[in-house]
């Protein structure tokens, strides 16, 4: 017998030979009809092999990432077994899971390919799909493996690679392919299949080899969830920010500036103003301090941070002054200039924490194939601060830094979201500086934060920066996808290097602690997704535009033009629709610029001093006086934003 011992401690034994979804089905059939995958001692297994012995076992559904990952994986053996159906000599190099889906990169031999042919591919693989076929691994040797695929110099050039002895086969029904394993127990998972674009690639991404055609695909247990997926695939095309910058005139981009270079138009610039001024409101509560930091910075400054070993090869060249040997760099980073600001006078116990905050532009050379709008630039100004305190105020320094966190998610109606503690990878230490005791204390101050702010989370390894652990806030926008909004980090390393000190209650020379915070990442990156969030529907207080005030002819031009003057002394920001359309017209073209409330004026209006109101999506709120319809504004106003409590 062996004994199993599942996620909830329970334990159990069972004869030997038995595989992880025997033990499945000896919990419930419904819990078996949904195993996909499984994991045996932290090693992943496939579902119908035998366990090799007693240990821990973690089964997984299509609710958790490893099931997906290997439904997706599964897919993509699927979809290379149809290819070479309907395509025979091609030659098939490798075929991963992906974020959403799957893809496999195929050298067609002379077969054409394209978009004309994604429906018979998807009805071949859904034919293949209904026999069932379990997928079973085998090990084989590199001679034989080498033998298998003696035609495909891709195949053969990753098993030269390999180690002899270390080298797996997945069959299922007549089809094999080089596989390290992980699957689901048989094709008859998939229910779904739709082949989703097609595209050029180069083998192992190197441009000077062979060009590949890479076809994606994504799969589904139930026929339904991909229809939800392309309903919500063309609802993300609506909202895709970029689109919709275009259209609301928030910021553009220009060739001759250069790529990843975001210019921000005026819209653009006031709705990203009126973002700073909000955080920097909630900061000044909080008793932070504003600085100040040049967009460039002597080479020798990101040499001491550390910046320079670790970034240095994939960012901006130095800049060369006419002083020989010197050397300047864009601004990768804040936090090293604000720690020669803390350096620039003693401190004391009695000073700290000092917190120092700063809307900083920094710049890091990103590769133009990852560029993306404004989620992936090459210049973006963080909201970055830094806050330097003794070991015994971490703790309350960093609940404090989630508290204004979560304030600007409620503000902002990120409703769903998960604390993700990201620490260093468990084996591979060489990415990260500083010694095991400092990282410790700081990992620790991290969980025990998190636990007493009650915050649902999750534990990543090998996701911390390299100078120290850090909670990401893992965001679900409107659609349900996952955006990494808002960071703080736990630093012992950098007030080493920098050699920062304070003077104690014992009068001895301490070192501070460090965390470094930037509740919305990138002021860019963070547009982008509010954007999409929320379709363009900013929150009133955020609209560029907030009100639109449209007469119904030129006769009432002068009463709309006082209206608008009205209401700029409230600080509301209106515009007047002074064009010779009809009103029905005007309503539409508000519609579509998202403006929250459309003031229509007449006859009627003019003379009692009212303001007929509608608000954006059709809602009519039939007339009111000026003096009331401002103080509906407000209230909604107040509502939205509230006061941040320190």
């Amino acid at each position: 017998m062996i004994e199993i011992t599942l996620p909830d401690g329970s334990k159990k034994e069972y004869p030997e030979g038995s595989s992880a979804m025997d033990v499945a089905k000896s919990i419930s059939h419904g819990l078996a009809r949904n195993v996909l995958s499984a994991s045996f001692n932290g090693t992943t297994v496939e579902a119908n092999d035998p366990l090799p012995g007693s240990g821990n076992l973690v089964l997984y559904t299509w609710d958790n990432p490893e099931g997906k990952n290997a439904f997706w994986h599964s897919s993509a053996h699927l979809l290379a077994q149809s290819l070479e159906q309907l395509y025979p000599g091609i030659k098939l190099t490798i075929g991963p899971a992906i974020e959403n889906g799957f893809y496999y990169d195929v050298d067609f031999n002379g077969h054409e390919f394209g978009e004309g042919d994604f429906d018979k591919l998807e009805k071949t693989m859904l034919e293949n799909a209904r026999q069932k076929s379990e997928f079973k691994m085998r090990a084989v040797s590199k001679a034989d493996a080498l033998s298998m695929y003696e035609g495909n110099p891709f195949k053969t050039e990753l098993i030269e690679n390999l180690e002899d002895g270390t080298i797996t086969f997945c069959d299922h029904a007549e089809f094999t392919d080089l596989c390290r394993g992980g699957h689901i127990p048989n094709t008859g998972f998939i229910k779904a299949v739709k082949i989703m674009n097609v595209a050029g690639a180069y083998w192992r991404g190197n441009e000077h080899n062979p060009q590949l055609t890479r076809v994606y695909g994504i799969s589904f247990p139930k026929a339904s969830m991909l229809t939800e997926y392309l309903e919500l695939l063309e609802e993300a095309k609506k909202r895709d920010h970029r689109k919709l910058g275009k259209e609301l005139e928030l910021f553009t981009f220009s060739q001759k500036v250069g790529q990843g270079l975001p210019l921000w138009l005026p819209k653009g610039a006031e709705l990203r103003e009126r973002l700073e001024q909000f955080l920097k409101k909630a900061q000044r509560a909080a008793g932070y301090d504003p600085v100040i930091t040049p967009h460039i910075g002597n080479k020798e400054l990101y040499v001491t941070s550390g910046h320079y070993a670790k970034y240095g090869k994939d960012s901006f060249q130095p800049i060369h002054t006419p002083e020989e040997n010197e050397e300047y760099l864009l601004k990768p980073m804040n936090c090293p200039h604000h720690c020669e600001i803390y350096k620039s006078q003693p401190r004391s116990y009695r000073d700290l924490p000092i917190r120092f905050a700063e809307f900083g532009t920094v710049y890091r050379y990103e590769q133009s194939g990852e560029l993306h709008g404004l989620t992936r630039v090459r210049g973006f100004t963080q909201d970055d601060a830094h806050i330097f305190c003794t070991p015994d105020q971490l703790k309350d320094e960093f609940k404090k830094v989630i508290d204004l966190v979560l304030y600007i998610f409620k503000t902002l109606d990120f409703q769903s979201y998960t604390a993700q503690v990201s620490l260093r990878d468990q084996e591979d230490r060489s990415k990260y500086i500083g010694n095991d005791s400092n990282w410790e204390k700081a990992e620790n101050a991290i969980k025990e934060a998190v636990i007493e702010k009650d915050l649902e989370y999750v534990v990543e390894y090998g996701e911390a920066a390299f100078y120290g652990p850090k909670l990401d806030f893992m965001v679900k926008d409107a659609l349900g996808r996952q955006w990494q909004l808002g960071t703080i980090q736990v630093d012992y390393n950098l007030p080493e290097r920098f050699e920062l000190e304070y003077k104690g209650s014992d009068n001895e020379n301490h070192r501070p602690v460090m965390i470094h915070r930037a509740p919305f990442g990138s002021m860019e990156r963070f547009v982008a997704v509010l954007l999409e969030h929320c379709g363009g529907n900013f929150p009133l207080w955020l609209m560029p535009t907030q009100i639109a005030i449209l007469p119904i002819s030129d006769k009432y031009l002068d009463y709309a033009q006082k209206v608008s003057g009205l209401l700029k002394n409230y600080e509301l920001r209106a515009l007047v629709d002074e064009r010779a359309e009809k009103t029905g017209r005007k309503i539409r073209d508000a519609e579509v610029s998202k403006i929250p409330y459309m003031l229509i004026v007449g006859e009627k209006e003019a003379a009692e001093n009212t303001v007929s109101v509608r608000k954006h999506g059709g809602e009519d709120l039939g007339s009111m006086s000026l003096q009331a319809f401002v103080e509906h504004v407000d209230a909604q106003i107040n509502d939205e934003i509230g006061e941040f409590e320190v």
